[in-house]
């Protein structure tokens, strides 16, 4: 029996240090409204996966305020352009 035959093909679950696991990575506006999030398995790299979130949205003018995890050359570059 294949992963998708075991109900397993769509969910954010991964095996990080700690065990399986599910990170949610969360873009919130001024007043803590969700504005975009993802879903992904525990050994996710967080930086990845919000590059890619701040590459699909508008952010014109914006400031960003983002956890350390979320600090990388890829991330500031982008928000410079």
């Amino acid at each position: 029996m294949d992963q998708a035959q075991k109900g397993q093909s769509k969910q954010a679950i991964g095996c990080s240090r700690g065990g399986l696991s599910t990170k949610i990575h969360a873009v919130v506006d001024a007043l803590r409204n969700p504005l975009r999030f993802d879903l992904t398995g525990g050994e996710a790299h967080d930086s990845v996966q919000g590059f890619n979130i701040l590459k699909s949205m508008k952010l014109t003018r914006k400031q960003v305020l983002a956890d350390r995890a979320y600090d990388t050359n890829a991330i500031r570059a982008f928000l410079k352009e």
